[in-house]
C-alpha cells in the first residue's frame, strides 16, 4: 500500500512548521540551562554586577549601609541571519517532505545557535576577562572580602588525554566541591544550596564520563553521582570544544548563571514566497531568517575548568 503524503507547502505551512521546529529544538537546547536570557532594547547592554546584599545582622544603632559595587561589562548586540531558496515549481511538487526537512533543519541551526556562541566563551574563558577583569577561568578571582579564590584547576590522570573512569570521577567531585567553596563579597557562601551541576566535555571523554555518571559502581563502591542525592548531575558532549585534556562544571539550579544571552529581536521569518517579485521574475521562493542577540560572560563562580595534568 503505497502512501502520498500531502505537505500542503504554502509559505504559511512552510513559516508554521518552522516556528513549530524552533520551539521542540529550543526546549533541548543546553545553552538554556547555563545562560541568563536578557531582554534588550539597545546597540548594547552594560551589565554591572553590584556585588551581594549585605548579611542580615542584629539591629543594634542604626541602619548599616552598604554600598553597592560597580564592576561590571558590556555586550554589543550583532545581527544573524540564515537564508534559503527553492524552486516554485519544487514546492508545488513536493510530496515527500524533502522541503520540510531543510527547513526543520534551518530550524535547527537556529535554535542551537546560542550554543555556538556559548561554547565559545568556554572555549576562551581561560584567557578572556569577565565583569571582575580576571579571566573568566581563573587562579586568582578575588572581590571584596571573598578572598582569594580559583575556579580553575588541575586533576591528576596517568594519562592526561584519556583519564580513566575514577580520574574522571574523582575530578568531577573536585569540581563540584569547588564550586560549593566560592564566597561572594561580602565572604559569604553563593553556593551552599547548589545541587544540580552540568558537566560539559569534548568528544575525546566521552568514555570516561559515561561510566563516570552512569555506572552503578566506581572503584566498587556505590556511584553517589547516579542517583541525584544529594546532587543531581547531567551531562554534555560538546563536539565545538577544542578540548582534548580538560572539561567543565557549572551550577545550573541557581537564580544565577555563568553566562548571558540577551535578545534584541527575536528570530523572526522574511518569506518572499507566492505573488512576491522574486516568483514572478525568478520562480523562487525565499525563506530568510534575522535575529538580533549575543552573548557574554555571568557569574565564573557558577562554573570551574578542570585540567587533567
Amino acid at each position: 500500500m503505497s502512501v502520498v503524503l500531502d505537505t500542503g507547502l504554502t509559505s504559511r505551512a512552510i513559516v508554521g512548521r518552522f516556528y513549530r521546529r524552533l520551539e521542540d529544538y529550543a526546549r533541548s537546547a543546553w545553552w538554556t540551562r547555563l545562560a541568563m536570557h536578557f531582554a534588550s532594547s539597545q546597540e548594547s547592554e552594560t551589565y554591572r554586577w553590584l556585588g551581594m546584599v549585605p548579611q542580615v545582622r542584629e539591629w543594634v544603632g542604626g541602619r548599616r549601609v552598604r554600598p553597592l559595587r560597580s564592576q561590571g561589562l558590556t555586550i554589543v548586540n550583532k545581527v544573524w541571519e540564515a537564508t534559503i531558496r527553492v524552486d516554485a515549481d519544487e514546492a508545488r511538487r513536493d510530496k515527500t517532505g524533502q522541503i520540510l526537512i531543510r527547513v526543520s533543519e534551518l530550524a535547527r541551526r537556529v535554535a542551537t545557535h546560542p550554543n555556538r556562541l556559548l561554547t565559545t566563551l568556554v572555549n576562551g574563558g581561560a584567557s578572556t576577562p569577565c565583569y571582575d577583569g580576571q579571566y573568566f577561568f581563573d587562579t586568582d578571582h578575588s572581590e571584596g572580602d571573598s578572598g582569594t579564590q580559583s575556579n580553575r584547576l588541575t586533576a591528576d590522570a596517568a594519562m592526561p588525554g584519556s583519564p580513566s573512569d575514577q580520574e574522571m570521577y574523582r575530578a568531577i567531585v573536585r569540581a563540584i566541591g569547588q564550586i560549593l567553596t566560592f564566597k561572594d563579597d561580602q565572604g559569604e557562601p553563593m553556593n551552599e544550596s547548589a545541587r544540580e551541576f552540568l558537566v560539559m566535555v569534548p568528544p575525546a571523554l566521552i568514555a570516561p564520563t559515561l561510566v563516570a555518571l552512569g555506572s552503578h559502581t566506581i572503584g566498587g563502591t556505590v556511584n553517589p553521582l547516579r542517583g541525584g542525592e544529594p546532587f543531581r548531575v547531567t551531562w554534555v558532549a560538546n563536539p565545538r570544544l577544542t578540548w582534548t585534556d580538560k572539561f567543565a562544571v557549572f551550577r545550573t539550579d541557581g537564580t544565577t548563571r555563568p553566562f548571558i544571552f540577551q535578545e534584541e529581536l527575536p528570530v523572526q521569518v522574511q518569506v518572499l514566497a507566492e505573488g512576491s517579485e522574486l516568483e514572478i521574475n525568478e520562480n523562487q521562493h525565499q525563506y530568510g531568517v534575522k535575529a538580533v542577540h549575543a552573548a557574554g560572560y555571568g557569574y565564573w563562580q557558577d562554573a570551574c575548568l578542570v585540567t587533567f595534568a
